[in-house]
């Protein structure tokens, strides 16, 4: 049964000082969150679920940030979230929003959703914040959406770097078979021809059985193959991923959805206030901080930084400001980050993690770019066919 929820989130504005009533010359920012949260199947290994309020919680955190310095610039932000699992009540409610006057948006959904919302929020600007589609990015750009969420591109090849530093270079690839795993799958193979690496075997998982109590059993039989480096994984749902470290056939490192992996945030990312971020956060969500709620926060305060430069909350004008390259983000990722003129993409390091610690960060040492080494993750200007900084809006 279908579920769809609206809040406002008023910022505490009474712990912050902010009055009820706003006084007339108060920059008023209203701020819509999406998202569409359909039935993601079976779970055959994935005993943690994922929190059913990733992304939401991380615009809030951002509406609080946004406030604790905008009663000082005369500026009040609010939210009003919906969520559904069924996309034409999240279109509905959108334009309910829409209607009331809400020109800003962040996206958590599905790729095919963002783009009903870019075709139905024409005069809007969205901000992906839940699709890691590498079309979005590359051939299918969307005039008025831009991602702080990476895509598969800029994950794979921040993977790929690090294990051609450590040169594990012949990889046996394991791919799941829904779209999301084939299109992780297709990443990997891309990062690993951009980086040198050589795919000695893929092999498809077909098996529809619970591996909890076969897997010590099966899986060693499973990667039989000619000697490799590294196990790579597409596993995005998880059915299987976490049950190849271990026990693979030759005793190798598992990495990719599984085992070592490429993500934007997690909860062992503490360094350049990093640490303050994470607390900040549990604090209000009594929860570890995800990639989907970096996103989002990421995204409202992305809006937070070119209002206050551009003093109004003008669409039009924000995409502007924010695709021109001269307005730097903070994102306690250690430098300034920064939308890609050509496809609206956040330029940001990539953190490789296991689940209890940070490995490394990408751009690994060494991989240079002409312009910005961030720029060797993910696809650049020449790779993709759309150029949105010269793009009419909408």
């Amino acid at each position: 049964m279908h579920r769809i929820s609206c809040r406002l989130l008023f910022c505490l504005a009474a712990a912050f000082g902010v009055a009820a009533g706003a006084s007339a010359n108060e920059l008023q920012v209203r701020i819509g969150y999406l998202a569409h949260l359909p039935p993601r199947g079976p779970l055959l290994s994935n005993v943690i679920p994922e929190p059913s309020d990733a992304g939401r919680r991380g615009a809030e955190l951002a509406i609080i940030d946004n406030n604790s310095t905008g009663r000082f610039l005369k500026q009040q932000f609010e939210l009003q979230s919906a969520e559904s699992d069924q996309a034409d009540e999240l279109l509905a409610a959108a334009e309910r929003q829409h209607q009331a006057g809400i020109r800003l948006f962040v996206v958590n959904a599905p790729a095919a959703t963002l783009r009903q919302l870019s075709q139905r929020l024409p005069d809007s600007l969205l901000f992906n914040a839940g699709s890691a589609d590498d079309g979005l990015r590359r051939e299918q750009c969307l005039g008025n959406v831009l991602h702080t969420l990476p895509s598969r591109a800029m994950l794979t090849d921040a993977l790929a770097q690090f294990l051609a530093v450590r040169k594990w270079t012949r990889w046996l690839l394991v791919t799941g078979n829904t779209e999301d795993d084939i299109a992780y799958a297709d990443a990997l193979k891309r990062a690993a021809k951009r980086f040198g690496h050589k795919i000695v075997a893929e092999k498809p998982w077909s098996f529809d059985n619970d591996q909890r109590r076969s897997a010590q059993a099966e899986m060693p039989l499973f990667t039989q193959a000619s000697e490799y480096d590294v196990v790579l994984v597409a596993d995005e749902r998880g059915d299987f991923g976490e049950y190849l470290p271990y026990n693979t056939w030759y005793p190798r490192p598992v990495a990719g959805t599984q085992g070592l992996t490429p993500t934007a945030w997690h909860k062992t990312v503490e360094t350049f206030g990093a640490a303050q971020l994470q607390k900040r956060f549990e604090e209000l969500a009594g929860r570890w901080m995800n990639d989907r709620d970096f996103a989002a926060w990421m995204a409202v305060r992305s809006l937070a930084t070119a209002i206050t430069k551009q003093r109004t909350a003008e669409p039009l004008g924000i995409r502007h400001l924010l695709l021109n390259e001269q307005l730097p983000l903070d994102g306690f990722k250690g430098r300034k980050l920064s939308f890609r003129p050509w496809n609206g993409e956040l330029r940001q390091p990539i953190p490789l993690v296991h689940p209890r610690a940070l490995v490394s960060t990408s751009p690994q040492d060494g991989f240079l770019h002409p312009s910005n080494e961030m720029d060797s993750l993910g696809y650049d200007r020449p790779e993709v066919s759309c150029d949105l900084a010269g793009m009419p809006h909408g």
